[in-house]
């Protein structure tokens, strides 16, 4: 840790009865950093994230919010929600029904007893800040989905608080509103130098809003890193899977260079690929290839097979080509429609990853 850490948890430990929900997870955040926990149903990111809250009893561990401690396992230090002055930010937007804009948003620094002029100075700055100043006198059902979504960060925001948690602050917006309102709230966070914890199920909502990406898997982190190396450098097959749009075959190791493997699919489909476990000749693997590595091509080339092209599927920006191999399915991505029947498709070993 450095003194630039703004939250820190160390071996957090938590069971609901005898099933162990965290299983001794350590992460950090740093000031005016982004980091998203993401993972499947069941993984343990939003029991992290409320723990960090104090919305959630963990039996083992430590946090500390800004040197702070807020909870030892150990020390008996168990500070409640209310006094650790974080952000919160939840997925229903949790906004009084019957409360202006502006008083949901004055409702923190009411219960802090802050003076009259103050909390007028900081929602209407809060606001401003959020392009919510025009609707301060309006209740929340005569909003939209991405306006309650933005009264609900200006409350958290209001008192400054020095982390602010964020539980799937997306997910009630429909697949467009997602995407504005995911740069939208990236560029709010690097604006205002915001120190976030991010709970997501949705790689592509990580990726694009996170300085870091923590991958949960069955209480533990499974890989943490950047971006970019999560989706290009996975350590286990999980994290290779879980980062991207694949395409997953079965096969058998049938020679070996170094790294590189040759592995036999259905068909008598052959694929060179980067040796990822500790798999040789003669075993059983699985083969992971991104959809976007694989490219059509025109005539027959090293790295290149023919196979079946059953259909293309319009999705608007790009054509999906679907494949079959044995029983299983190959799905590349271009820019044009093409007819069924035998094409050229391109293999990048680079993009095939063997496990």
């Amino acid at each position: 840790m450095t003194d630039k850490t703004i939250l820190a948890v160390d071996r957090l430990a938590l069971s609901y009865g005898s099933n162990p929900i965290l299983k001794g997870v350590s992460m950090h955040l740093q000031r005016g950093e982004v980091v998203s926990l993401l993972g499947p149903s069941g993984s343990g990111k939003t029991t992290l994230l409320r723990a960090v809250a104090g919305l959630e009893q963990p039996h083992a561990g430590r946090i500390t919010i800004a040197g702070r401690c807020i909870y030892d396992g150990g020390g008996s230090v168990d500070v409640p929600a209310e006094a650790r002055d974080l952000g919160l930010v939840f997925q229903s937007y949790a906004l009084w029904p019957h409360k202006t804009v502006f008083d949901n948003v004055a409702y923190p620094l009411r219960l802090r007893k802050v003076s009259g002029d103050e909390i007028q100075r900081r929602v209407q700055t809060a606001l401003t800040s959020l392009g919510l100043a025009h609707l301060a006198e309006r209740y929340p059902h005569q909003l939209s989905g991405g306006q309650q979504q933005r009264v609900s960060i200006a409350r958290a925001l209001v008192y400054n608080p020095p982390v602010i948690l964020l539980d799937e602050p997306l997910s009630n917006l429909d697949a467009k509103m997602r995407e504005e309102a995911r740069a939208w709230l990236r560029k709010l966070i690097v604006e205002m130098q915001l120190s976030a914890l991010v709970v997501t199920h949705d790689q592509s909502e990580a990726m694009a809003m996170s300085d870091r990406i923590l991958l949960l898997n069955g209480g533990v982190i499974e890989q943490q890193g950047r971006p970019e190396e999560m989706y290009s450098q996975p350590s286990t097959r999980f994290v290779a899977d879980f980062m991207g749009s694949n395409n997953q075959l079965r096969g058998q190791v049938v020679e070996q260079r170094g790294e590189e493997v040759c592995v036999k699919c259905a068909d008598g489909l052959r694929l060179w690929g980067r040796l990822r476990s500790g798999a040789g000749v003669g075993d059983e693997v699985e083969v992971l290839i991104r959809v976007e590595q694989l490219h059509l091509m025109h005539e027959a080339g090293e790295h290149r097979a023919r196979l079946d092209l059953v259909t293309s599927m319009f999705l608007g920006d790009r054509f999906e080509y679907v494949f079959h191999v044995g029983d299983q399915l190959v799905r590349a991505w271009g820019k044009r429609a093409e007819p069924p029947g035998p094409q050229w498709v391109e293999f990048p070993p680079e993009a095939v990853w063997v496990f």
